[in-house]
């Protein structure tokens, strides 16, 4: 091999490389990014490590839908994965472990097995109306959404944190990829 096509090699494959880079750069930007889930806000349908794709060219393109699993920025350095509950222009309410939304009742899919292990008088979610929340609001305003863990008696979310506006959401999650036992579609 010449010197001359030496390196034309070592060009090619730094080029390469540089593409590559780029390419990842833009998809971690703009697409995709995989995040760890951490602690058990999110059980049982999320476990502590499991690790998830996160879709976020999804709320570039479209708003949140009801029971999409979002992350967002709780602070400036802590992002956390919660459902979304609640919509603009609506009212929530959870009376006796339902969820109605303006008034009417709705059935949490996601959470069926666990509502069904409770003990007589025992309640997964405690009553309340969006005016206990921070901020006090009757109706869920413009941009914004109501977010709760699905592990209702020990989750840090819009209970604590009020409503979450739409340019703190970072995206949805779409896919469990690790660990291997656990790959599947995010319920």
């Amino acid at each position: 091999m010449t010197k001359n096509q030496n390196n034309q090699e070592w060009k090619s494959w730094i080029k390469a490389l540089v593409i590559a880079v780029i390419i990842t750069f833009l998809v971690r930007t703009f697409l995709f990014i995989p995040i760890a889930v951490e602690g058990p806000s999110m059980q049982p349908n999320l476990e502590d490590r499991d690790y998830v794709v996160i879709n976020k060219l999804n709320y570039r393109i479209s708003e949140p839908k009801r029971f999409d699993v979002v992350v967002f920025h709780a602070s400036v350095d802590k992002d956390y994965i919660k459902r979304v509950i609640g919509l603009p222009g609506e009212t929530v309410e959870y009376v006796d472990d339902v969820l109605y939304i303006n008034g009417s009742p709705i059935e949490e899919t996601h959470l069926v097995e666990e509502l069904a292990r409770l003990e007589e008088g025992e309640r997964y979610t405690r009553d309340f109306s969006l005016e206990d929340i921070p901020g006090g609001h009757e109706v869920i305003p413009e941009n914004h959404v109501l977010l709760l863990g699905d592990n209702r008696p020990n989750s840090t979310d819009s209970r604590n944190l009020g409503l979450i506006p739409y340019d703190e959401l970072v995206g949805s999650a779409s896919v469990i990829y690790w660990p291997i036992n656990r790959i599947g579609i995010v319920k």
